[in-house]
């Protein structure tokens, strides 16, 4: 069946298996390379694909690579984008969240909003052409873990689905986890397993603030304690705090924490529903402690965020290696649930998150205002805009 899917030095065709890791973990044993869509609060789903070729560079690295078959890609109205949370909605959200923290309830907790359009599929009927938006955005938006994973849906004679759907486009700036040595292939080393948290950001490095700090060196200390979990003891260490990373149109701070994955978990069947239940959903756009962040958010979030916020990358259980962005800066398109929701030209509907990590230095408004810049670059980017091979 079609299907296409790309990122960090992978790019791949021809989907022909998909699993839930949290439920068939041990089918990344079979081998192959399987591209990763991990949902914040729902299935982790990856694909399996049959023709897979290693480019060595990323999606960035050719910013204006289009399937010479791949069709323009032309976006919703600018003006056709909705939010989950109105401004009033949010700031009232974050107000919440302070209140929280002033009770004792949490440290910090990141809270989003979706912003959705309509959109059709093709006059022939096709969905979106995913890696048309990937282009444009590596061309005005290039990213470290700039990706894109399309499985079109498809029905076998009787009706029922081939492989799930799945339409995802991805501009992260942030490291997940990158795992090395799995099953054994590191040779006589241990596995290493690396993550790269974002928290502090603002449009140049001279607006970032105390708050940024402390906000980071929280979700630091979070992922250093999901990773213990999982690590060998005395293994986990932060090797990179605070670095300031420079992208279009605005700034991050980012810590770096590695550790080596204890033997028996690295060689296990079953090591990546281990991994995930350590350290998913990722501690930066959770929150502190994670238990209470997610209860936090789940009443005051009002759309669900789907991939966004969670995991995008790839496996590859041939060498042991593994490549995960959190899922920021993400677009995702979904058909309607029901389409008669919609006219007919617009059953469809692309989505892209975005959030803020919410501390008691937060002002409500400064929130809004940093979801509003995270958004607004790749919301025109994608909007009305036209990109032909």
């Amino acid at each position: 069946m079609d299907g296409y899917a790309r990122f960090a030095g992978i790019e791949a065709r021809q989907p022909v298996e998909m699993v839930d890791l949290r439920v068939e973990p041990e089918a990344i044993t079979r081998g192959g390379v399987w591209f990763v869509v991990a949902e914040f609060a729902g299935p982790a789903r990856a694909w399996r694909f049959a023709d897979v070729t290693r480019t060595g560079g990323s999606l960035g690295s050719t910013p204006t690579q289009v399937a010479v078959d791949a069709p323009a890609w032309t976006g919703p109205d600018a003006a056709a984008w909705v939010s989950s949370l109105s401004r009033s909605g949010y700031t009232d959200a974050v107000s919440a969240v302070r209140d929280y923290i002033r009770d004792g309830e949490v440290y910090q907790a990141n809270i989003c909003r979706v912003l959705s359009a309509p959109l059709p599929r093709t006059g022939e009927g096709e969905e979106p052409d995913a890696s048309a938006l990937a282009a444009i955005l590596a061309a005005g938006n290039p990213a470290p873990y700039q990706g894109v994973i399309h499985v079109p849906h498809a029905q076998s004679a009787d009706g029922s689905p081939v492989l799930d759907p799945v339409w995802v486009v991805t501009a992260s700036p942030e490291l997940f986890l990158r795992v090395d040595g799995l099953n054994g292939t590191g040779g006589e080393g241990p596995a290493v397993i690396i993550s790269g948290p974002i928290k502090g950001t603002a449009s140049t490095a001279a607006g970032l603030a105390s708050k940024d700090e402390a906000e980071n060196i929280m979700i630091t200390d979070l992922v250093r304690n999901d990773l213990q979990r999982i690590c060998a003891p005395g293994t986990v260490a932060v090797t990179g705090l605070l670095e300031v990373e420079h992208h279009p149109g605005l700034v991050h701070l980012v810590s770096t924490v590695t550790g080596e994955l204890l033997e028996d978990a690295a060689t296990a069947p079953d090591v990546w529903r281990t991994i995930l239940e350590a350290t998913f959903p990722p501690a930066s756009v959770s929150g502190a402690p994670k238990s209470s962040a997610l209860a936090i958010i789940d009443e005051l979030e009002t759309a669900p965020r789907g991939p966004y916020c969670g995991a995008v990358g790839w496996i590859d259980a041939d060498r042991g290696t593994a490549e995960l962005a959190v899922g920021i800066r993400t677009f995702w398109w979904t058909e309607d649930a029901d389409p008669r929701s919609l006219p007919d030209a617009a059953t469809g509907r692309l989505r892209f998150g975005t959030g803020a990590g919410i501390t008691w230095g937060s002002d409500p408004q400064g929130e809004w205002e940093e979801t509003e810049l995270k958004a607004a670059r790749l919301i025109a980017l994608a909007s009305a805009h036209t990109l032909r091979p």
